[in-house]
């Protein structure tokens, strides 16, 4: 099942040894190579400090919360040398520009949807540039139509590209 953005953060991380509430969901670690969600940036709450709750570290996805096992699986950031690279880029999806192969610009990336199982990212939500609002909504991206991801910017395949390679087909002509 798919999950907002927006519904991933703020949320309570919920130990089962102790059932109560340990940390706040405050942003996701997103991998730039593969959309996926790494981990997520927590507000501890005891000593109020930012630490990383991985993701295979959460055991279920429910509405009250993210709920793992204990509070040890809380880890300081400067902890996780695999995931240091990935940190200090510091990726967003949101706010980031979104143009087609093309070079023509459809927009900024103003939601994305996750598979609440996997945690990969599969689908973009854009918005359109303030003149194309006008006369256009919200365009919804695909995974597998992006075909380049660079810190300024996400690069898709052609949004009329399915039409013209459509346009293109014929019916065979009858045998005689």
């Amino acid at each position: 099942m798919l999950q907002l953005s927006a519904s991933l953060l703020s949320r309570p991380v919920v130990s089962l040894r102790t059932s109560g509430q340990i940390a706040t969901v405050e942003s996701a670690i997103i991998n730039p190579n593969n959309l996926k969600i790494e981990g997520f940036y927590c507000t501890d709450k005891f000593s109020h400090k930012t630490l990383v709750l991985l993701t295979q570290d959460i055991r279920d996805n429910i509405k009250q919360g993210l709920i793992v096992n204990d509070h040890e699986v809380l880890t300081e950031p400067d902890e996780l040398i695999r995931l240091k690279s990935i940190m200090e880029m510091q990726f967003e999806l949101l706010g980031k520009s979104v143009e087609t192969v093309s070079k023509h610009k459809v927009g900024k990336i103003n939601d994305f949807a996750v598979d609440n199982q996997t945690l990969y990212v599969q689908k973009l939500y854009v918005g359109p540039t303030l003149i194309k609002s006008l006369t256009s909504g919200q365009i919804s991206v695909d995974r597998n139509q992006i075909v380049e991801i660079t810190n300024r910017r996400i690069v898709i395949k052609d949004l009329d590209q399915p039409e013209k390679e459509q346009a293109g087909l014929r019916a065979p002509a009858p045998a005689v």
